[in-house]
């Protein structure tokens, strides 16, 4: 199965664009995606870890889509500080994770790994470590540093049963360029945009960093990619995130992803298809015909 969907789903600048604005009572930003979108991708368990019951209030949330799944990207403290890290770090880390997994809703953990990762001796000690540590759960490895990209990174993590995440990134002499490769049961893609200015700026905040709207030209090549992923011996799951999330973009180009991949117009949330109405003309099904009102 191929599950789109975009990076995170609180952010100001999505009402009026994702969501409708003013919203009305009740409105939940979630549960609204996952009427689109059969994953999504969470971003908070990176910059701490959250408490099981937050996991369950989750699913919950998306009681009534049975095919929608959570990834969800691991806690900072495991992927991008070196100082060795315990015992009660992981439990602190697992803990939603778990909780994810026990609802039968975790698609895919994310180890997301800085540029300056580089393939040496202790990094691979530390996916090693890492992996032991999060026996059990689905892991998908992001690096982006193109010294990954060699057939024994590849070989070892299929030997681990880890999945590696092929990115589509601004592209420098040493970043690693797109792929389609499966090392494991869960395939995973995730687009970051391609802003070459604002990428490495010293300053740039995270909405200028991934502030970038992908053309249908240009995601015609990753949904090439993600069919010869999920075509891949050994792959149940493919998982395609967007995460050039400033000003809706993200959940744009799911959409138009997931329209070229399988085939057909998507329905897409009625404030992007007015607010993107150019760019997702030819993928966006036209709004259901709206319910007579009986007086």
């Amino acid at each position: 199965m191929i599950r789109f969907g975009p990076a995170g789903w609180d952010y100001p600048d999505w009402k009026g664009i994702v969501y409708p604005k003013p919203a009305p009572r009740g409105f939940d930003p979630l549960a609204h995606l996952a009427r689109f979108f059969d994953a999504v991708e969470v971003n908070s368990t990176f910059y701490r870890p959250q408490r099981p019951e937050v996991a369950r209030a989750w699913c919950e949330r998306v009681v009534d889509r049975p095919r929608f799944r959570f990834t969800a990207k691991l806690w900072q403290r495991l992927t991008h500080e070196r100082e060795a890290y315990g015992a009660e770090e992981v439990r602190q880390a697992r803990a939603a994770l778990d909780a994810l997994a026990a609802e039968r809703r975790l698609g895919a953990v994310l180890a997301q790994f800085p540029w300056s990762f580089r393939r040496d001796a202790a990094a691979l000690e530390w996916l090693r470590d890492l992996a032991r540590a999060l026996a059990g759960l689905p892991l998908v490895v992001e690096v982006r540093h193109a010294s990954w990209n060699v057939p024994e990174t590849y070989a070892e993590l299929a030997e681990r049963g880890v999945g590696f995440v092929n990115v589509d990134q601004p592209l420098f002499r040493s970043s690693l360029r797109p792929s389609a490769v499966a090392t494991a049961a869960v395939g995973y893609v995730r687009v970051h945009g391609r802003n070459y200015q604002d990428w490495f700026r010293e300053g740039a905040g995270r909405d200028a960093r991934y502030d970038y709207l992908y053309s249908a030209e240009e995601l015609r090549p990753w949904a090439e990619r993600t069919r010869a992923l999920a075509e891949a011996p050994g792959v149940e799951d493919v998982y395609v995130v967007t995460n050039n999330h400033f000003r809706g973009q993200a959940v744009a180009n799911a959409a138009m992803l997931a329209s070229l991949v399988e085939g057909r117009p998507v329905e897409v949330p009625p404030e992007l298809a007015a607010r993107y109405r150019e760019p997702l003309a030819p993928f966006a099904a036209p709004p259901p015909p709206a319910q007579p009102t009986l007086l």
